[in-house]
């Protein structure tokens, strides 16, 4: 079993800023909607290889503790995505530290909470 993919809410008229975020600042690369979904509701990226964002355009408000999470592939891929949501004013907070894992959290423009993780070997 394995994760294929994670959809989360943002506003109707969040399109411009999804794509600006996790295309723009996260470097997702965006993929076409299934052509049995209104694309005019969805945004989806790619996260690695076959895993996918779904971001589904809806008056649903984003959960305050529940969240997902993008692992990076290297240490240094982590710390350089920490420098780019903070050199665009997005806060980044420290979690508990965890053993064999460095993160920290955020939130997208919606104000839904990603955690940003590097396993370590």
């Amino acid at each position: 079993m394995r994760l294929q993919h994670v959809t989360i809410p943002i506003p109707h008229d969040g399109s411009d800023a999804a794509r600006a975020f996790y295309g723009g600042v996260l470097g997702l690369e965006e993929r076409d909607v299934l052509p049995a979904l209104d694309p005019a509701r969805f945004v989806w990226f790619r996260v690695g290889g076959d895993k996918e964002l779904h971001l589904m355009l809806t008056d649903e408000t984003p959960a305050d503790k529940p969240h997902y999470c993008l692992a990076t592939d290297t240490p240094d891929e982590f710390a350089a995505i920490r420098q780019r949501l903070e050199s665009h004013g997005v806060a980044t907070r420290d979690g508990t530290q965890l053993v064999g894992r460095l993160r920290f959290t955020c939130r997208d423009p919606f104000g839904n909470l990603i955690e940003i993780a590097h396993l370590l070997a």
